[in-house]
């Protein structure tokens, strides 16, 4: 499924992500949300969105870059699955923060909440694979090492 070189190289993409969009969202946001016609408290606004995005996706990257580095992350399936929630967290919660900084668009309310639900179980399924390091099967939690 995920090896550990995949998530690293996830990882790495990930953070040049972050820090590209950081980069962006501190030097050249501020003029074009200005130019655009918003108001400081606006552009104030989705500044600190944009930081919170960047953030988080940050946070969950060293996140995924920790399980690649890991030994166990190649016998635990329940890290592997943790990382894949992790992606689709970032992908949910900061992609729709960043799509509402700089598209002023999102395809509906709840992505940016159920994205940081995903991250949560995201992490109670790290912790569900430290209590039981094994390979074992979410559905029926019988272990199969």
């Amino acid at each position: 499924m995920l090896g550990s070189r995949w998530l690293v190289l996830v990882a790495a993409i990930s953070g040049l992500i972050c820090v590209g969009i950081g980069a962006m969202g501190s030097h050249s946001l501020p003029k074009r949300l200005q130019q655009a016609g918003l108001s400081d408290i606006e552009v104030q606004k989705k500044i600190g969105q944009c930081e919170i995005a960047v953030k988080y996706q940050m946070f969950h990257t060293l996140a995924i870059l920790s399980l690649g580095l890991a030994p166990a992350t190649a016998s635990c399936r329940a890290w592997k699955v943790a990382c894949i929630l992790f992606l689709v967290g970032i992908g949910l919660f900061s992609g729709g923060l960043y799509s509402m900084v700089f598209f002023d668009a999102m395809g509906h309310w709840s992505i940016v909440p159920l994205g940081g639900a995903t991250m949560m179980l995201a992490w109670i399924t790290l912790g569900f694979g430290a209590i039981f390091p094994g390979k074992t099967d979410l559905g029926t939690g019988k272990r199969t090492q």
